[in-house]
């Protein structure tokens, strides 16, 4: 069954509000076979009603998110209403229910509230525990004369939608979709090899078994390769991929490079001590949004200035004259001072030239020196060149230092 998903809202189009619906929807009827096919984000006007009208034909299911509230902007149910050719009335359950909550809430009551218990004949309301506006679900062909499919409409916030959509709406689509065929999704997150490498790595192999659908979404310094097919299939494309990219597969659960970081120093009971020049504390703050991150993480040093990395990290001034603060001497040189200093097994240090000014012909803009130092081995050292704007230079360096840190406690 094709599904279509439109996200009604003006914030949305102006950039006042980010869209959460489509990811979460989708995630919640991927088990039940179905996947979003198109995704339309309309303004708070007329052009909900054409939309509706352009899609009825192109699905089965449509979920409508947005304008149920009480405001004159709110204007998805008159708009739902008249692309059905059906008349809104007055539920007089659902406005003594309203009256309730917002006489417990304290709440003065407005004339425009009222107007969330208008509901469409033939609609299943679907109740809404988070807030006062309720949803509402239309089986197909609800008018016979005008032709429409399953049809879900759904509050905005998503703290209202989500819970109304895993209590109400789902049981609903359970009772509606055919028992799907069976079907698997896999992801995995991969570090330190770009996405043309990755797909010339495993493409054409996994392409070549039947029925898998294979796909690719690159971040700054992460690809995630993404797998949908029959269990079967899916367990022969899982071998390929793990095969050819092996080491460089930090996830298959969706953790983010930090959480592994962070759970494999826990697993071998070690500690962590950063020291940042370039990425201005990126790494520290990405290791302490882990839950947990305090058993493992002793200190994050900014040493941004020259005479930070000399009082802070105790690096000797003529080392910094010789070779330049970018360099792999001063870099393995911060290592090391971070992981002395802070008494930790692992010390992790980054400098670099972000730009767009400060480079040079040997060390041009978006060089960096990573440097990881260890107890009872030798520090190591990797310079990387990335020619980007000054935040993705450091989310690009962040997860590159991190990845080298990962790839040391797998080996030891």
């Amino acid at each position: 069954m094709r599904a279509i998903l439109i996200n009604t809202g003006t914030e949305l189009l102006l950039g006042d509000v980010q869209d959460a619906h489509l990811a979460f929807i989708a995630r919640e009827i991927f088990s039940l076979g179905l996947q979003i096919e198109e995704r339309r984000t309309v303004p708070d006007s007329d052009v909900i009603r054409r939309t509706l009208t352009e899609l009825f034909p192109h699905c089965e299911i449509l979920f409508v998110t947005g304008g149920l509230g009480p405001t004159t902007d709110d204007i998805t149910r008159e708009m739902v209403a008249e692309s059905l050719g059906l008349e809104l009335h007055q539920d007089p359950q659902l406005l003594a229910w309203l009256e309730e909550r917002l006489q417990v809430r304290g709440i003065k009551w407005t004339s425009g509230i009222a107007r969330q218990a208008e509901v469409l004949p033939g609609a299943r309301v679907l109740p809404n525990e988070n807030g006062s506006a309720p949803g509402f679900y239309l089986k197909a062909n609800i008018n016979p004369r005008i032709p429409s499919p399953h049809l879900f409409v759904l509050p905005g916030p998503p703290r209202e939608l989500q819970p109304m959509f895993t209590k109400f709406a789902m049981p609903i689509l359970k009772s509606i979709v055919e028992v799907p065929l069976p079907v698997e999704r896999r992801s995995y997150s991969i570090a330190g090899v770009g996405e043309s490498l990755v797909e010339k790595a495993i493409g054409e192999k996994v392409l070549a078994i039947p029925g898998v659908e294979l796909g690719y979404c690159a971040r700054p310094g992460e690809v995630e390769v993404r797998i949908i097919g029959h269990p079967d299939a899916i367990q022969t494309a899982d071998a390929i991929i793990r095969d050819e990219l092996d080491v460089s597969i930090f996830s298959d659960n969706d953790e983010a490079l930090e959480e592994v970081v962070v759970r494999l120093l826990k697993r071998r009971n070690q500690t962590l001590a950063t020291a940042e020049s370039c990425t201005g504390g990126l790494i520290a703050n990405r290791i302490t949004n882990v839950s947990g991150a305090s058993e493992v993480f002793l200190a994050g040093y900014v040493t941004y200035a020259n005479s930070a990395k000399i009082d802070v990290l105790h690096i000797d001034p003529k080392l910094i004259d010789k070779h330049g603060a970018v360099s792999e001497a001063v870099a393995r040189a911060m290592a090391e001072g971070a992981r002395t200093r802070a008494a930790s097994n692992y010390g992790l240090a980054t400098t670099g030239i972000a730009g767009p000014t400060g480079g040079s012909d040997e060390k041009p803009v978006g060089t960096i020196y990573i440097a990881l130092a260890a107890e009872e081995s030798e520090t190591l050292a990797r310079k990387f060149v990335f020619p980007t704007d000054r935040e993705t230079f450091k989310q690009l360096a962040a997860q590159a230092a991190l990845d080298l840190l990962r790839r040391s406690l797998l080996k030891e």
